[in-house]
């Protein structure tokens, strides 16, 4: 699988103080690709999922990291355990909003229910893929100079200004789908069928090979794994400089998300805060990054410990998830506003 030579080429560019020795990534790597086939065996076989099988498989990988946390605690420290800690949340949050995401493109083309989370299941492959490329360079430039950290923050700052935007404009909901490049690009270059063939990406028809519908919200998926990829592994550089926890948190957050989304797929839509949080999170270790890259000039500027990030994370959070909850009912009365999406049928 390619995740392997991806996160492969991650291992040189760790950095001598990095709890990841070779052995840990290709014993981490190996686990990695032990999950995933399972998840694919799972959903061999096109099924509607129910909430028992959703609620098993979230616990089971919200278990995993925990146990991990106390690993690393055992293992190299308090400090290390708290980063992965706190970098895990940062990503999980991320991650939540992706779902979201996600949910608007599985409205967009119609999926069936049988296949979606099979469609979950690719995007969270593509999204381990780009990650590994993204965390690679990330140390690469970490180990190029302290500036990196205050391009890192800059990122994070613009992430945080367009979150935000979209949040209070609404610019998410009413994205049509049909109009990405990549799904117009994809659908000049070969025919798409009519309707969907189980799991099946493409099929042979009319003596052509043709592309499934599948295929077109794959590629849909994968083209929004690249913007969130952009905000996430600088966000947990923030965290931490170590490469091998920045993996280990962005494995452990995304190895879940083809369960939580059926098990928050009722509850995405009523936090309705959840971006301007983010917003205030990707804002906020911006800060951090830049504050540190400037206690590297002047010693005399402060630096936002580890803890304190993880506490401020926390409470936004929770905050968001307050006034979410409150907001929808004020509105419970009326009937709420319907997600705008455009269905790629022609």
């Amino acid at each position: 699988m390619p995740d392997s030579a991806v996160a492969l080429a991650v291992v040189p560019a760790a950095q001598a103080d990095s709890v990841g020795s070779p052995g840990l990534w290709l014993l981490s790597i190996a686990v990695l690709l032990a999950l995933l086939t399972a998840d694919f065996l799972v959903t061999r076989r096109p099924h509607e999922v129910l909430m028992r099988e959703a609620v098993g498989w979230s616990v089971f990988y919200l278990t995993l990291p925990m146990v991990f946390a106390i690993w690393i605690w055992t293992a190299f420290g308090s400090g290390q355990a708290v980063e992965f800690v706190t970098g895990f949340v940062v990503e999980k949050s991320l991650s939540v909003d992706n779902l979201f995401v996600f949910m608007l493109l599985l409205a967009a083309f119609s999926v069936p229910l049988e296949v979606q989370q099979r469609v979950l299941l690719y995007g969270i492959v593509g999204a381990l893929v780009l990650r590994g490329i993204f965390i690679a360079a990330g140390a690469a430039l970490l180990a190029a100079g302290t500036w990196a950290f205050l391009v890192f923050g800059l990122i994070l700052f613009a992430s945080a200004v367009k979150i935000l935007h979209q949040a209070l404009t609404g610019a998410m909901t009413d994205r049509d789908i049909a109009r990405m490049r990549s799904v117009r690009l994809l659908r000049r270059l070969m025919p798409v069928t009519d309707d969907y063939r189980g799991t099946h990406l493409t099929v042979r028809e009319h003596g052509r090979r043709a592309l499934t519908p599948l295929a077109v919200v794959v590629v849909a998926v994968f083209a929004t794994d690249v913007v969130f990829a952009i905000d996430s592994v600088p966000a947990v550089y923030g965290i931490t400089e170590d490469p091998y926890l920045v993996f280990a948190t962005n494995a452990f957050a995304l190895l879940g998300l083809r369960a939580l989304y059926f098990v928050l797929h009722s509850a995405l839509a009523k936090l309705v805060h959840l971006n301007h949080g983010l917003a205030i999170i990707l804002a906020f270790i911006g800060l951090k990054l830049v504050l540190h890259w400037a206690h590297g000039i002047w010693h005399a500027v402060p630096q936002i410990p580890t803890p304190v990030s993880l506490a401020v994370i926390v409470a936004v959070l929770g905050t968001v998830t307050l006034t979410s909850l409150r907001a929808r009912r004020r509105t419970a009365p009326t009937d709420p506003p319907a997600v705008r999406v455009h269905t790629t049928r022609d």
